[in-house]
């Protein structure tokens, strides 16, 4: 242009190309900033749309056409309208008189890209010039007020402008191919539904249709709020299964359409992985925060517990068993005792039980519960044990690893009414090998306990809910529903991952991963110092009297109460602090006569393992009993030497436990 303006040539000409008359209807695509504009995506909730990045489409106005004479590009000055000529690419060839003294009016520089001065006149102009290119020719209407006509000529595309005003009666028609331009799944579409443009990735993902519910599991309403939100500029989001594949879930996120009211362009996502991992997640939540409840209730409870079978101990201390009044106590001290065994339950749930991890062999846990077993299951069931080979150790708390199986294997019995066969398979399992889809969950090497059965099996339902507390599919009366939260909590507790599958009619199969141990297998035993301290002693008359001095430190009043009454009936002396900080003060005056510290391990202000700490830098022989409902989730490893005596306890655990204690070199 500068070489032809410099021979002379007229200054708006640059070839002998000729202005063809008249300018049909059309859309078409070219220009500077036009050119590069884009559509970006801000996630499946976003879409971004600017005239500097450029997107989708424009509204249409009625054609004009003027006749005239062809003109040469040199004669555009003629033209008493508006014009500017450009190559298909966007590049700036020639311009009129009329089209600079517009554009100097708008105070932008002269060039037809420069209208685009909103999301409507930029998709407008951008659709305009995409049809022409495409067509040969296209007009219609730019926001606010400009018609707008493009004719394609040898390379070149002619613009010609004037005043105008949108037409009002008419819906402004929407380009197809304008959708084409996003990289996912996008259509256009109304309130009701109707697909007004769709683009391939969307037909691919969703198949054919004129409305979303032909490719979308989408009702009118759900759309119509989608819309509606999406023009008041609020979240806009719907979650829909796709039609042909009930089993895959897309995500709609919508935006208003600019310059077509009542529409908005929608992005499709595929978001199946993504909504399994959001239900697992709200799953995780839930059942941590049952456990918490349930941890919470389950250690006040305990506190109430100790003080009922306490009190009731006492009691029956002034009963004979001919006493009417006897009876009475026994039962109220029973129910107490089967109301520990459910807290217990809950607790194991909850991860909040203190447990005594030893290096175990799952396949002696196993075999030594075989015959105990045999019992449970009865005669129509029959059970087989597959051992696997060089089994590697795992750290666990032998009583709650048989719970476990116990549970699992007693859940399978009443899966099989009328008999069957219940098989217990134990093998090692290299991280990232497993077959159950744990893969993930299971964080390095572990011992898997496999217990299948060939009962009723479970629909996807029941499996979403199995480990909830007091969750069961038994009749009212033959099962509390805390079984298998239990187990849940064990496994958990010790670390490990518990999954299972189950089909209808087939049965179910259990999957319980234990990490792999690098400790020296050792089986603890009954007399296991391991084990928490409790009513162990074969001799029923030993004798639990003493003459020791003793600090009882517990907040709970009942249990205080219970325990310095029962103690002092021993012969033993006591000194009673309702709080951590009141034992450090009694020990500070009392510290040389005290031979044994019994203190409740939560308590505001002084904790007992922080009240021990506190007595030891000054007494590090003195020796220590911790009781508790739970330790917190911490394992009595924790607590160090000390013995632990879980809550409840009975007045002969609690007698048994001190003179052991004083009695332990």
């Amino acid at each position: 242009m500068v070489d032809q303006m410099a021979s002379g040539a007229p200054r708006n000409s640059v070839s002998p190309t000729r202005l063809e008359t008249g300018w049909p209807t059309g859309l078409a695509f070219g220009g500077l900033a036009v050119a590069a504009g884009n559509v970006a995506f801000a996630g499946p909730d976003m879409v971004t749309m600017g005239a500097s990045a450029l997107a989708l489409v424009a509204a249409g106005v009625s054609a004009w056409r003027v006749v005239r004479p062809a003109t040469p590009f040199y004669r555009i000055d003629d033209l008493d309208k508006p014009v500017a000529v450009t190559t298909l690419s966007g590049t700036l060839v020639a311009t009129n008189t009329a089209f600079q003294t517009m554009m100097a009016a708008r105070a932008r520089p002269a060039h037809p890209d420069s209208l685009a001065d909103g999301d409507a006149a930029a998709l407008a102009l951008f659709s305009l010039r995409r049809r022409a290119i495409a067509e040969g020719a296209a007009d219609g209407f730019i926001p606010p007020s400009l018609l707008a006509r493009l004719t394609r000529q040898e390379g070149h595309l002619i613009h010609v402008f004037e005043d105008g005003a949108a037409p009002e009666a008419t819906a402004p028609p929407i380009d197809a191919a304008v959708v084409d331009i996003f990289p996912a799944a996008a259509v256009i579409a109304d309130k009701a539904g109707k697909i007004v443009a769709a683009n391939a990735a969307y037909r691919a993902l969703a198949g054919g249709g004129e409305t979303l519910d032909d490719g979308l599991q989408v009702d009118e309403a759900s759309v119509a709020r989608l819309v509606t939100q999406a023009e008041e500029r609020l979240s806009s989001r719907l979650d829909a299964p796709l039609r042909n594949a009930p089993e895959r879930r897309v995500r709609l996120s919508a935006k208003p359409f600019p310059g077509a009211k009542g529409r908005v362009i929608i992005s499709v996502s595929d978001v199946t992985e993504q909504s399994e991992l959001e239900a697992q997640i709200a799953q995780s939540q839930k059942m941590q925060a049952i456990g918490q409840l349930a941890g919470g209730i389950a250690h006040d409870f305990n506190n109430v517990l100790t003080a009922i079978i306490g009190f009731s101990d006492l009691l029956l201390q002034s009963h004979r068993p001919s006493d009417p009044a006897f009876r009475d106590i026994m039962n109220i001290k029973q129910s107490a005792q089967r109301a520990a065994g459910l807290v217990k339950q809950l607790l194991a749930f909850s991860r909040r039980q203190t447990l005594r991890p030893t290096v175990l062999n799952l396949n002696d846990v196993v075999a030594d519960l075989s015959m105990m077993l045999d019992r449970l299951l009865g005669e129509t069931i029959h059970l087989e044990i597959s051992y696997g080979r060089d089994l590697w150790p795992v750290l666990a708390d032998l009583s709650q690893i048989e719970q476990v199986v116990i549970n699992l294997a007693v859940n399978a019995r009443d899966a099989m009414k009328g008999g069957g066969h219940l098989t217990i398979r134990t093998r090692n399992v290299v991280h990232g090998t497993a077959t159950t889809g744990d893969d993930e969950a299971i964080e390095s090497d572990a011992v898997l306990i496999e217990i299948e059965d060939v009962g009723t099996g479970m629909p996807q339902e029941i499996l979403d809910k199995i480990f909830e507390p007091f969750f069961t599919t038994k009749a009212t009366g033959e099962g509390t529903g805390l079984g298998l939260s239990t187990v849940y909590g064990i496994v958990k507790q010790t670390g490990g991952t518990l999954s299972v599958t189950s089909e209808e009619g087939k049965g179910t199969t259990f999957h319980v991963y234990l990490p792999r141990s690098e400790g020296e297998t050792r089986i603890a035993n009954a007399g296991d110092e391991a084990r928490p301290a409790g009513p162990r002693s074969a001799n029923q008359n030993a004798d639990l009297t003493g003459s020791a001095t003793l600090l009882l430190v517990e907040d709970e009043e009942a249990i205080r109460a219970f325990a310095a009454r029962a103690l002092s009936a021993k012969g033993y002396n006591v000194l009673s602090a309702a709080s951590g900080v009141e034992a450090a003060e009694i020990f500070e005056e009392e510290g040389a006569n005290i031979d044994l510290l019994l203190t409740d391990v939560i308590m505001p202000e002084l904790d007992g393992p922080s009240l021990v700490r506190q007595i030891h830098a000054v007494r590090p022989d003195l020796k220590v009993i911790f009781m508790s409902g739970y330790a917190d989730g911490a394992s009595v490893d924790e607590l160090g030497d000390a013995q632990f005596l879980p809550k409840p306890f009975t007045l002969k655990a609690l007698a048994e436990a001190v003179k052991r204690e004083l009695g332990r070199g």
